[in-house]
């Protein structure tokens, strides 16, 4: 019979497992079918439905049930463990992603249901009834709690999707194969047979596991137009680098942040009205983002520029724009300067803990789009407010803002947070061919007037001009401030903390686009 360890230990790792795989399908799913909160919604619903089912099958299961168990537990092992790199080929070559996607969080889900109850019926005779079933729902909600805890705080920010999955079917495998000789006396002729099982099983994720980067990289080439030169998983993001006929482009998480044939646009429209719209020729400049270098060169070529704090989360993302030749050449080694300091923190964080001695004249904020709560906390109308003990009193903000044409109640919303912070603000807009139209907000804590000449002489623009300048705050009827007594969504929320509005306009905005 069974030793009682063999239960508490499967029991922990099937509802580890069983959930690690939940997490990972709901994340993906976020992921590429956008609508965080309603793709994890269904895949927890989905899954534990599909966990009824297989509670439910487990009951027409009479014969060999430790060799059914077994069998499970190595399908769960090996369906679970391939199912992230699965979603990425899927996701990358099928168009009907979501019936892989869903199918596979119900094959799992079920495979997980059948598992708990075989195992209780192959125990049930070591242990009272209500002994057995408090020990198994008492292991069964630690293992998620194991789950949800280590998820997001430690294997996908060092392991990544990919060798997180594998790594979880590689435990299921393992368990199953000690179970051979645990189970030994109930397994019969089949034990040789099932062990061999579970080796190849333990093989195929093993060389999974080794080619883990492999797998990621194939995958991605398909989302991509052009072919991948550069790729690394950090922490915090997915980094891809491609190179093609119009140059490089740098991707995070799979979404676009330039393409070398014209980031210049952007980054041009990002820091000169700003630098412009300083009362006095900025010394002193924050850049919170940013990490690729970009800005930070429009920046140094101001000839009064004399500091430079740069402050991105990822010292990967930093690290590459220093070594990576085309990067670095392109923002011409701008976070080797002398006079920028790089600071690799949570910009949050850093507001609140730096020194208000030292106030900057300028601050570029150039935070990815807001997709995400993590990120959309970086919009708030707190984060604007806390945003104004680092500047001077008349200091000057500019902020990239998504599109007012394709997500056009995102780029007012954050329009409408900062003013409800105490900015006086001005948005504008610029086309970038690789985003299409392109908007930004500029403000200050005093009344101003929008910019309308440069004031950087010695700068030589391949985009905004005198001319130009004045007309990138005009804004045509389709991407000019919603009327809400005509919006189908009625009036705009400002984006807080307790709320997150501006997180559900842009899932809602961008997903029709995608």
């Amino acid at each position: 019979m069974p030793r009682l360890s063999l239960l508490y230990l499967n029991v922990l790792v099937v509802a580890t497992c069983g959930l690690i795989y939940e997490l990972l399908a709901g994340t993906l799913a976020s992921h590429v079918l956008g609508d965080s909160v309603t793709q994890f919604s269904i895949i927890i619903g989905l899954y534990l439905s599909a966990m009824g089912v297989g509670s439910w099958l487990s009951g027409h299961l009479d014969r060999a049930l430790a060799t059914r168990f077994l069998d499970v537990e190595l399908g769960v092992a090996l369906l679970g463990g391939l199912s992230a790199p699965i979603l990425l080929f899927a996701f990358a070559r099928l168009s009907w992603f979501p019936v892989v996607l869903y199918g596979l969080v119900f094959l799992i889900g079920a495979l997980v249901g059948l598992e708990i109850p075989l195992l209780m019926r192959i125990c049930k005779d070591q242990l009272d009834f209500k002994d057995l079933v408090s020990r198994i729902l008492s292991f069964d909600y630690l293992g998620a709690l194991v789950a949800s805890i280590a998820f997001p705080l430690f294997f996908v920010p060092h392991f990544g999707l990919v060798r997180t999955s594998i790594f979880f079917g590689l435990c299921n495998a393992a368990v199953a194969l000690w179970g051979t000789f645990l189970l030994r006396p109930l397994l019969g002729a089949q034990v040789n047979f099932l062990r061999a099982r579970a080796a190849l099983v333990i093989a195929v994720l093993a060389v999974s596991m080794a080619q883990a980067e492999r797998l990621t990289e194939v995958a991605e080439q398909d989302l991509f137009a052009d072919p991948v030169v550069h790729a690394q998983t950090t922490p915090y993001q997915r980094i891809v680098v491609t190179q093609g006929a119009r140059g490089f482009s740098l991707f995070l998480n799979g979404n676009l942040q330039f393409a070398e044939h014209d980031e210049y646009r952007y980054h041009e429209a990002l820091v000169l009205p700003a630098l412009s719209t300083a009362p006095t020729p900025p010394k002193r400049v924050l850049i919170l983002g940013g990490g690729d270098g970009l800005a930070a060169r429009e920046v140094l070529r101001s000839p009064t520029v004399e500091q430079v704090v740069l402050v991105d989360l990822d010292p990967a993302m930093t690290q590459m724009a220093r070594s990576l030749p085309a990067l670095r050449a392109l923002n011409q080694a701008s976070l080797d300067d002398p006079r920028v300091t790089v600071v690799n923190t949570d910009a949050s964080l850093w507001i609140d803990a730096a020194d208000p001695s030292g106030p900057y004249d300028v601050a570029l904020v150039d935070f990815p789009d807001p997709n995400n709560y993590a990120l959309g906390k970086l919009y708030t109308r707190n984060f604007y407010q806390r945003l104004a003990r680092v500047l001077t009193p008349e200091g000057v903000v500019a902020v990239q803002t998504t599109s007012p044409l394709y997500a056009r109640r995102s780029f007012w919303t954050i329009v409408d947070t900062m003013q409800a912070a105490g900015w006086h603000v001005r948005p504008y807009q610029v086309t970038v061919p690789s985003f299409g139209v392109w908007g930004y907000a500029l403000a200050r804590r005093v009344p101003f007037d929008a910019p309308t000449a440069l004031r950087t002489p010695s700068v030589s623009p391949r985009f905004i001009t005198d001319a130009t300048l004045p007309g990138l705050f005009v804004f045509s009827p389709d991407m000019d401030r919603p009327d809400p007594a005509t919006d189908p969504h009625g009036p705009l929320e400002v984006n807080r903390l307790d709320n997150q509005a501006l997180v559900r306009e842009y899932e809602r905005e961008w997903h029709r686009w995608e």
